[in-house]
């Protein structure tokens, strides 16, 4: 059995507003996570949304812990780069952290977003955009906190059907600068270690 995270953050300001370019300097509005358990074959046992904002994050830290992957997209970059100057508990980019923006872009030599992976792959897409992300966290009342929310946990979401669909089909497809649809091959399993440890595992029950 293997224990996930898929995590996403949402911030208060935007590049725009900040001198430095330094996503920490962003600040944090919202983060959500899906903590769930797979089997060995790769399929979900039980799974849980979590929803913190910025005045919750000390209960976020042990959540992160002993966990097998912390899952995000250009979560590298940028997500950890938010989050980790917040949490003096240990080296937050330290953990098991697993970027598919990162896989991606070693196989294609180059980015792709979220939602140009989702749309082709899936057939779904973002439900908001990131700048009126923000604007719900400056309004502030209760209506554009269940907005930002409800977009965080929706990234998630998204987010964790991409990184399913990879794991159990080694590829993910997009659509190239002439508009064809292209596949990239993607390796998002485990060792085979830890999937022997888990087979070994199971096996004694």
């Amino acid at each position: 059995m293997f224990e996930e995270i898929i995590y996403d953050l949402e911030t208060q300001k935007l590049f725009e507003d900040i001198i430095s370019g330094n996503p920490a300097d962003l600040g944090v509005s919202v983060v959500c996570l899906y903590k769930r358990k797979i089997n060995a074959n790769f399929k979900e046992i039980e799974g849980k949304m979590y929803t913190f904002w910025l005045q919750d994050l000390a209960n976020i830290w042990p959540i992160f812990t002993n966990v097998d992957r912390i899952i995000g997209f250009n979560s590298l970059m940028f997500d950890n780069q938010v989050l980790s100057p917040l949490c003096s508990m240990y080296d937050f980019t330290k953990l098991n952290h697993f970027d598919i923006m990162a896989h991606i872009k070693k196989a294609l030599g180059h980015r792709l977003s979220l939602n140009a992976i989702a749309s082709e792959t899936l057939g779904i897409g973002k439900t908001d955009v990131g700048t009126n992300a923000v604007l719900y966290w400056q309004k502030g009342d209760p209506q554009s906190l269940s907005k930002l929310a409800s977009y965080c946990q929706a990234d998630v979401q998204v987010t964790k059907k991409v990184y399913d669909y990879g794991l159990n089909n080694g590829f993910l497809k997009y659509k190239d600068k002439w508009n064809t649809s292209r596949l990239v091959n993607v390796d998002f399993s485990y060792p085979p270690k830890s999937v022997d440890a888990n087979l070994n595992q199971i096996s004694l029950f």
